[in-house]
């Protein structure tokens, strides 16, 4: 009898641990080189991610663009998403759940060259984040530390 009450226990508690995982990941971080803000949150079952606010939110080099005006993701490789404004761009989604303070199997755009890549997150403490775009499997990627 105790044996079958101490599983459905467990169980709970881990889920419950998982949550509070969970919750620690979403929110507001600051990008590596404190380029952008960062919102993640939850979108239906998963995860995603949209740039709250840009370091330097507008052009100030003609060879980007035109001095003065909001920088835009021009280079997506659709022509018709070249003219949104990069503040308020959702580029990561998909993200699920896989324990431990983690988050898998969703996708994060690059503004900055037009390319996706699968993604990975972990919480490694309450005010460190670890973000990593890879192509294929997570050996050939890149890891960048977020903040709080």
């Amino acid at each position: 009898m105790r044996t079958a009450l101490l599983i459905p226990a467990c169980l709970l508690l881990t889920s419950s641990a998982w949550a509070a995982d969970t919750g620690a990941i979403t929110g507001r971080w600051t990008t590596e080189k404190a380029k952008s803000t960062v919102l993640i949150y939850r979108c239906g079952e998963k995860y995603c991610a949209k740039i709250e606010a840009l370091k330097d939110p507008l052009y100030t080099d003609a060879s980007e663009g035109p001095p003065g005006t909001p920088r835009v993701d021009s280079h997506n490789p659709e022509p018709s998403h070249r003219k949104r404004s990069l503040v308020g761009l959702q580029f990561m989604e998909g993200f699920t759940p896989a324990g431990d303070g983690k988050l898998a199997n969703g996708t994060i755009y690059d503004p900055e060259n037009g390319k996706t890549y699968r993604c990975t997150i972990t919480l490694k403490d309450p005010h460190r984040l670890d973000v990593r775009g890879f192509i294929g499997i997570s050996l050939f990627g890149r890891t960048t530390v977020w903040t709080r």
